[in-house]
């Protein structure tokens, strides 16, 4: 029984790091993607074993990755995914951000506190500005705090 190959995202970083630099190391790789070269290897030898990567020896110790049409096909397929699950998580985000600021809005405020950090975060705070709502670093008002990809609103203090 074989085993179907599941592409991952680490696969997309590999493929897309050896078009750009076809000389890289297992090394070099292993650092682009803050892994082991263990785990690199893994990689590689699936990415070899379906096709989708050859590899030459270049010199006596140094080997050239080479991506494939079928890799270059795979790479292309992945690199969409990626984008459609962008999209959605987008989507996600800014529906629950609509949200939070209508419910806040209905409580008869225009100005919120913003709290948490990253992509999230930074959705919520360009949407609530686009809705009218002002952003303040005073606890005075209302506070919309992210946690993973929720928002949850706090009453003002």
């Amino acid at each position: 029984m074989e085993i179907e190959f599941k592409a991952t995202d680490a696969d997309l970083t590999i493929l897309e790091h050896i078009e750009d630099e076809p000389d890289t190391t297992q090394a070099g790789l292993a650092e682009k993607l803050g892994v082991a070269v263990g785990t690199v290897n893994w990689h590689l030898k699936r990415l070899v074993e379906k096709g989708y990567v050859k590899v030459k020896r270049a010199e006596r110790k140094k080997l050239r990755y080479i991506i494939t049409p079928e890799g270059l096909a795979l790479r292309a397929r992945l690199t969409v995914d990626y984008i459609q699950s962008s999209l959605e998580l987008y989507r996600l985000v800014r529906t629950r951000s609509l949200k939070a600021i209508a419910d806040v809005k209905a409580m008869g405020y225009t100005t919120v506190s913003v709290e948490g950090e990253g992509d999230v975060a930074e959705i919520l705070k360009l949407t609530s500005m686009e809705q009218g709502l002002n952003i303040s670093p005073d606890r005075e008002y209302p506070l919309l705090k992210v946690i993973g990809l929720k928002i949850f609103i706090e009453e003002k203090e």
